[in-house]
């Protein structure tokens, strides 16, 4: 007997953690500006999140697309290899941010 079924389609799996994403989305909408490195510091404490993880989230959200993030009002671009950098040595620090002066807005 054959087997008539059609193979499933692989499910897309973001690259990002969907909830961190729609929680800093929410925060966007709430707050109507860019988001700034302090403002995800305020919700990595109040939800008791690692800042890393938000970071990386955002990361690979501007190198998808999604996000995008500003400094002095002009876009600079997040690339993998910046990712790569930025976490060679493990989890991402103060000292990996503080570079990060700028603000980060969804672009859907």
């Amino acid at each position: 007997m054959a087997d008539d079924t059609a193979p499933e389609e692989p499910i897309a799996v973001p690259k990002w953690d969907v909830a961190l994403e729609a929680l800093i989305k929410e925060e966007y909408g709430k707050l109507g500006r860019l988001l700034t490195l302090d403002d995800y510091r305020r919700l990595a404490q109040q939800y008791t999140i690692r800042l890393d993880d938000i970071m990386v989230t955002l990361f690979e959200l501007c190198i998808q697309g999604k996000w995008q993030y500003q400094e002095a009002g002009q876009p600079r671009k997040i690339t993998r290899q910046l990712l790569q950098r930025l976490t060679a040595g493990g989890r991402l620090n103060d000292e990996d941010l503080k570079t990060f002066t700028g603000g980060w807005k969804p672009l859907d």
